[in-house]
């Protein structure tokens, strides 16, 4: 093993790459195991769509579509950011590390700041279930129940988002402390891993909860 890679690896890995796998695989099970929890949303999502697709296409007719058309944008930027990152780790470039960790987390923030006036406007509106819920229009239990999903989905997102900025913050602390510099990018690579899959859970949710009732 060489000197300079033996102070980064832990004492059960023979090496750097066996423990770069390793990482890689547990992200892997991680996201595995996202998949499931958010299946279960899409799975309830689309049984009740189903069942109910007029209402459904009404109630996401009151969805906020430029608002989530521009959250849309803004984290497939982010990703593209992020993919910059890890190959700035990958090249030892440590001032466009720091920037490009810093730009994504400035991206989610961004995100985050447009899901905030988007809630606001529900709230202003009553949409949001519970006692106070207001439907002027035909099936009023059905429309609650896209709204419950609705905010249920975006918001486990919108708490992956924050989780996602602030391993970015972190990511950026430790980069700019020169941690990555002896080219052990591993928690860079896994970091994006995670930010992608966030990216691709909210491209499934936007045509399904804000494009429905749009032909």
């Amino acid at each position: 093993m060489d000197a300079s890679n033996s102070a980064i690896v832990a004492e059960q890995f023979d090496d750097l790459e066996q423990q770069r796998e390793a990482a890689q695989l547990g992200m892997w099970v991680f996201l595995a195991t996202e998949v499931l929890f958010f299946g279960g949303l899409f799975l309830g999502y689309t049984v009740y769509r189903c069942l109910y697709a007029d209402t459904f296409a009404t109630a996401s007719r009151h969805t906020e579509v430029i608002l989530g058309g521009a959250n849309t944008a803004i984290l497939l930027f982010s990703s593209t950011l992020m993919a910059l990152a890890v190959r700035a780790a990958e090249l030892r470039q440590r001032k466009e590390l720091i920037s490009l960790l810093l730009a994504t987390a400035l991206c989610g923030l961004a995100f985050m700041v447009v899901k905030g006036f988007e809630y606001h406007k529900h709230f202003s509106d009553h949409l949001v279930p519970g006692t106070h819920f207001e439907w002027h229009e035909a099936n009023w239990p059905a429309a609650e129940m896209f709204f419950w999903l609705y905010f249920a989905m975006t918001g486990l997102h919108a708490i992956h988002v924050m989780a996602g900025i602030g391993v970015m913050l972190v990511l950026g602390l430790l980069a700019w402390r020169g941690k990555f510099s002896q080219g052990h990018y591993t928690p860079v690579e896994i970091a994006g891993l995670y930010w992608h899959f966030v990216d691709i859970v909210w491209i499934f949710l936007f045509p399904l909860l804000y494009l429905a009732g749009h032909r």
